[in-house]
Formats: C-alpha cells, sequence, structure tokens
C-alpha cells in the first residue's frame, strides 16, 4: 500500500483534543453565563459544529479538554452518539492554560499522533492533508497557518521555504501576516518538551518556541477562518451563519 494512503488512513484513529476550558472573558457581555465554545450559532452551539466537522473529516475519537462550566459542556454532549463520535472528557479544576490542558489529557491520547482544535476558532483546512503534511515533514507539531489582512490580535509565524517554523512574533504589525489557526497535528512526543502542568501553561506563548529546534512546522492554506474569542468577531460569525455552515460541509447541526 502507498505510503501517503497509508498515512490517511491511519489518520481515521488519530484522537482529537478540542480545547474547551477557558474563561471567555471578552464575550461576557454577550454571553454571560455559558463557555465561550457553547455559544449558539444559528440556535447551536459553535462547538457542535466543530465536532460535527471532525467526523465529518474522519476523526471519531475526540477528547474535550474542559474547566469553566464544564458540566454545561458535558450535559449536552455526553458520550458523543448524537453526533457520530466518542466523546471523552478532561476537566480541569482549575484553569491550566492551553499547554497544561493539552498536558492533563495525556491519559487519553493512546496513539503516536493526535490532534488539537481550539474550541473558539476554526479554519476551513483538509485535516487529513495536514496529518499527511506532519508525516512527511517528521514534524513535533504542524500548525494549519492562515494569512490575514491584521495580525495584532493572533500574532504571526514565519516559515522558511520548506514551512519549518522559524519564528514566532508574539506583537505584529499591521499588514498581511501568516498566523497560527488553531488546528495542530501532534506527535507523541510532544509531550516531553514542557511536561510539568503543575502552573498554568500556554502552548502558543511558552511551548511552541521551546519546540523550533525539534522541528514545528506550519501549513499554510487558504479558506474561511473565524475566531470567536471577541464580540465583533463573533457577531460577524452570527451576520455570516449560513455561510459559515455551508462552508464546513455539514448538514444540519443535529442531522449529521
Amino acid at each position: 500500500m502507498d505510503s501517503g494512503i497509508k498515512r490517511i488512513l491511519g489518520f481515521v484513529d488519530v484522537p482529537c483534543l478540542i480545547l474547551v476550558g477557558g474563561l471567555g472573558t471578552r464575550l461576557r457581555s454577550m454571553v454571560p453565563d455559558v463557555p465561550k465554545p457553547m455559544v449558539r450559532v444559528d440556535g447551536k452551539p459553535f462547538l457542535e459544529y466543530l465536532i460535527r466537522w471532525v467526523a465529518r473529516m474522519g476523526s471519531r475519537r475526540i477528547v474535550l479538554c474542559a474547566g469553566y462550566r464544564a458540566h454545561q459542556v458535558e450535559e449536552y454532549f455526553g458520550g458523543g452518539d448524537n453526533f457520530g463520535v466518542e466523546i471523552t472528557y478532561s476537566v480541569e479544576d482549575q484553569p491550566l492554560g492551553t499547554w497544561g490542558a493539552i498536558r492533563l489529557a495525556e491519559k487519553h491520547i493512546n496513539a503516536p499522533y493526535f490532534l488539537v482544535l481550539n474550541g473558539d476558532s476554526w479554519l476551513e483546512v483538509d485535516l487529513s492533508k495536514l496529518f499527511d503534511f506532519h508525516c512527511k515533514k517528521r514534524a513535533i507539531c504542524s500548525i494549519a497557518a492562515v494569512e490575514v489582512d491584521n495580525p495584532s490580535r493572533f500574532g504571526s509565524i514565519r516559515i522558511d521555504e520548506s514551512g519549518r517554523v522559524t519564528e514566532f512574533v508574539e506583537k505584529s504589525k499591521a499588514g498581511t501576516s501568516l498566523i497560527n489557526g488553531g488546528i495542530y497535528v501532534f506527535s507523541r512526543e510532544a509531550m516531553n518538551v514542557s511536561p510539568s502542568i503543575v502552573n498554568s501553561c500556554s502552548l502558543e506563548k511558552e511551548v511552541f518556541s521551546k519546540m523550533i529546534p525539534r522541528g514545528i512546522y506550519a501549513m499554510p492554506v487558504k479558506g474561511y477562518f473565524i475566531d470567536i474569542g471577541v464580540p465583533e468577531a463573533y457577531k460577524h460569525l452570527l451576520l455570516d451563519a449560513q455561510n459559515w455552515i455551508k462552508t464546513l460541509g455539514i448538514r444540519d447541526a443535529r442531522g449529521g
């Protein structure tokens, strides 16, 4: 069997961690009583669309890394039967940051690779192609990246001609830049880069820079990108909900 086909078939068994534990303080003025990934878009939680999309892409083993109001997430999604996936939960007792949440979920990862998605953003990317890219590069982590006109909210990524990340720039000037799209493939060995979860730790601010010498790559893609972390972006998505749902390629969020 062709090695590329083997990689794509292997992707089906890759667990997918979705980070849904953030406090969502910037959205509190609009949605004060729910976790950020549970905000409604056309009547359904944003997170439901992400889960439906991940399932459509072929990954059906999902770990929800929850924290703030975790009970609301678990009450809605249960074991995942109604959404065509198998869902398990990794719940933090205190805020651990994005890397702390990933490290806490390690006991749920029984594969050499795993996916990670931010629970408050989405980038239009073929996950099997990202997985294939990761395997070909033999990377410790591969990032789905996208160009935006104003990177000031996100920081930017600098890469060489092979796609290898050379620098993460936290504060970027105005102008088109490549940014982290919040979707990743990790090799299991990434867990050894910064293993402690005693204190809160940020993947983006503290761990990615440590991974650069080990081989972290970015795969630029062109497609729909949304981050609902601020009220203006969430309002934009509400206005563009039908177009976004069509882009996701899923039918009615309850219908599969």
